[in-house]
């Protein structure tokens, strides 16, 4: 299942969507190797029954827990915000719009070196700071999508504030509700502030 679309703001459209890697399951592989390892030496200490069913209960749970944290985190990106959503029932995140002068960094995973799987870290002005998103697959073109995004809003909000044909107040109004959607940053919510009330 994907990002839902009612999650989506009014012209906002999503151009990339992606699990984390999937390197983010081998503990739950050495989880199912560990299992049968220690459910065969059980059975030939003749352990009781109940002891191994216990045993068996524990390790499928952790196993199904990593699947589901696996399969239930979303990483997006729209014509307006970076998105992290992750969860099955109780829905956790953060999303960072995407603009201004924003830098995006890719860094190395120690921990999974050897697979093509990095971090990034996003470095926004403002309230945003940095945010690091955790085992990014094909980091590199992801990285690349988010600066492609980041300068085709910016030539939109330019082309915005030199054509709209609505009243600077129209546009005063909505800025606010822009910033607090979280579709502006700080400094972004600031500039179009100031073109308009300096065009005034």
């Amino acid at each position: 299942m994907g990002y839902p679309d009612r999650l989506l703001s009014e012209g906002e459209k999503i151009e990339m969507q992606f699990r984390p890697h999937w390197s983010q399951l081998l503990r739950e592989g050495l989880l199912v190797l560990a299992g049968l390892v220690l459910a065969g030496l059980l059975i030939n200490a003749n352990t009781p029954a109940w002891v191994v069913l216990f045993l068996f209960v524990g390790v499928v749970a952790l196993i199904a827990r990593g699947v589901i944290r696996w399969l239930t985190t979303h990483h997006v990106i729209t014509n307006e915000r970076v998105i992290y959503r992750a969860g099955w029932i109780a829905k956790k995140g953060q999303r960072n719009p995407v603009g201004g002068d924003q830098r995006c960094r890719v860094q190395p995973n120690d921990f999974r070196a050897g697979f093509k799987t990095r971090d990034l870290l996003i470095e926004s002005a403002g309230t945003h700071g940095q945010t690091r998103y955790r085992d990014i697959p094909a980091p590199e073109e992801v990285q690349s999508l988010i600066y492609r995004v980041r300068e085709d809003r910016k030539l939109e909000m330019e082309g915005g504030a030199r054509g709209s044909s609505e009243s600077t107040v129209s546009q005063l109004e909505k800025l606010p509700r822009l910033h607090d959607d979280g579709k502006l940053t700080d400094e972004e919510f600031q500039t179009e502030k100031t073109k308009l009330l300096g065009g005034s």
